[in-house]
């Protein structure tokens, strides 16, 4: 009797949905980033029974009941924690983070950088809304300062993170940032994330329509973004405006605009290196508020990239060489120098 093969049709976006009612706020920015990961989870080739994502405590991380694959709620800024409990156990799994600003950088803050130094083979999505959403509108880490919430009605006087700037200090391996409206580019940021041999870093602008409404619509509409937005591409000149026209050259240390009408060519202008570690961490440093005059566009896309053994690679040769080194013998480890019989 012949064997038959039944091939399995290709997974779909859909087939990384689950039944659960998704419940956020209409309009929140957080549909379209998941609407992005169920894209992009069946082009990694990779068995839904692989793929686990673990959350904190915040309005991104109800992410794991709407994804058909293994995941854990766990607790306030716990998440990396877990994570990376988990691929040490299970290296061999596809783990995803999903965080926000508050629970990844103000009480997981502490967790976020062992994980990031330690390169755990992970990725990190850090949602960034700049403000708590889950408790109704408190200011949070990446508050801008003099933030007006109901937990600062004078104002904050807190200076905010800068995530990114955090994680190159951190010793990061792959630090990147997109945005929820710009769904072509944030599923390319998350297969550079997935591709990414360590600790990957994704900061995504979300929009908090309810208590933030606006904090980056100057990078998201159309009115302004190819102004106010910097597209980074590994070896190309960082050029951006609506007509191409404008450019980043470095004065000694200090980025630049210039435009390209007025003397300027594409070959006076900052090619981006993805491995540059100094002019990386200028670029996270380009965070000026773009209300004021003069200011540089804000970057998007893959500020950094290095190799370096993941935390769990190296564990793993350490527990072989140390097995060759002394053999282990559980049976006399149990039993000790002194046993009896009971009889």
């Amino acid at each position: 009797m012949s064997e038959v093969t039944t091939i399995k049709p290709p997974l779909t976006a859909k087939d990384f949905a689950t039944d659960q009612e998704v419940r956020w706020c209409p309009g929140c920015g957080d549909y379209s980033i998941l609407a992005q990961v169920q894209k992009v989870m069946p082009t990694l080739g990779i068995a839904r029974e692989n793929i686990a994502i673990i959350s904190g405590i915040g309005c991104s991380s109800r992410f794991p009941y709407y994804m058909n694959v293994y995941g854990m709620h766990s607790i306030h800024g716990r998440a990396t924690a877990i994570a990376s409990g988990l691929k040490a156990a299970r290296p061999e799994l596809s783990i995803w983070i999903v965080t926000g600003d508050g629970d990844g950088l103000s009480i997981g803050g502490n967790h976020t950088i062992h994980l990031l130094r330690r390169n755990f083979d992970v990725n990190i999505l850090l949602f960034n809304n700049q403000i708590y959403g889950l408790t109704k509108g408190q200011y949070s880490p990446t508050s801008e300062e003099n933030k007006i919430t109901k937990s600062t009605p004078f104002g904050s006087i807190d200076h905010p993170f800068n995530p990114l700037a955090l994680a190159m200090g951190a010793d990061a391996t792959f630090i990147a940032r997109s945005m929820d409206r710009d769904p072509k580019h944030l599923q390319a940021m998350l297969l550079r994330s997935h591709a990414h041999h360590g600790a990957s870093f994704l900061e995504i602008y979300q929009n908090c329509n309810i208590f933030n409404d606006g904090a980056f619509e100057m990078f998201t509409e159309k009115s302004s973004k190819a102004e106010e937005s910097l597209f980074l591409e590994n070896g190309q000149p960082l050029i951006f405006g609506a007509s191409r026209d404008k450019g980043i050259r470095l004065d000694g240390f200090k980025p630049q605009v210039v435009n390209l009408n007025d003397g300027y060519s594409a070959d006076d202008l900052w090619v981006h290196d993805e491995a540059d570690l100094f002019k990386a961490q200028i670029l996270t440093r380009i965070f000026d508020d773009p209300r004021e005059a003069h200011h540089l566009p804000r970057p998007f896309g893959v500020f950094y990239q290095a190799i370096r053994p993941t935390y769990e690679d190296m564990m793993q040769q350490q527990l072989e060489e140390a097995k060759k080194r002394k053999p282990a013998n559980l049976n006399k480890l149990l039993r000790g120098n002194e046993v009896w019989d009971i009889v």
